[in-house]
């Protein structure tokens, strides 16, 4: 779960310059501030963390890479819609990641890992498709209608949709692992008493 949750917060990480053009666009309807002030937020994450020696990833290089890129188009053209379709170039790189079979298993206790490897590809492939889903429908959004309604929209479309498979994948490993657990152990006890002189 911890593992989970990491992945997330690294996922809100590389989202932060993105988040934080939003908010400066919508409070200040100026597109080259927020813009370029997002650009510097992200500049500054990775500077931040070379200055501190930590470790720097593909994924962060890369939102980097399309926060400067998509920032310098919508500053060229004064159109926000460029930064609003980075969030679809993210979800469409993990969800290619997550096509990789058996990807959720680093994220899975040991007990999950035992009774429903299975179930966890099934649903390995459920989240990239979500993820497609997502990258569509905030192109859609994003050409379609206004900032606020693209914030709004995608802001609680993106946290309901996760939230609503993170439980489902839950509640639907927990309870096929319960019954396998319970069948195997229903088993064991069958073999034992076979086994019992009589």
């Amino acid at each position: 779960m911890k593992n989970l949750f990491d992945a997330v917060k690294l996922l809100l990480l590389d989202m932060a310059a993105t988040l934080f053009f939003l908010v400066l666009f919508l409070l200040t309807n100026n597109v080259a501030l927020s813009v370029a002030l997002g650009m510097a937020l992200g500049v500054g994450q990775m500077a931040w963390q070379f200055a501190r020696k930590q470790p720097i990833d593909t994924m962060q290089w890369m939102s980097l890479f399309l926060v400067l890129g998509s920032g310098t188009v919508a500053l060229i053209t004064d159109d926000p819609r460029y930064v609003m379709i980075k969030p679809s170039v993210i979800y469409i790189i993990v969800g290619v990641v997550m096509l990789k079979r058996g990807w959720m298993n680093r994220y899975l206790p040991p007990i999950a890992i035992q009774w429903v490897p299975d179930i966890a590809v099934i649903f390995g492939y459920v989240w990239s498709g979500l993820m497609f889903v997502s990258a569509v429908l905030n192109v859609v959004v994003a050409l379609n209608f206004s900032v606020a309604t693209w914030a709004v929209t995608m802001s609680i479309y993106g946290i309901v949709s996760k939230a609503l498979m993170f439980l489902i994948g839950y509640a639907v490993m927990r309870s096929i692992g319960a019954a396998r657990s319970r069948q195997q152990r229903g088993l064991n006890g069958n073999r034992e008493a076979a086994s019992m002189p009589s």
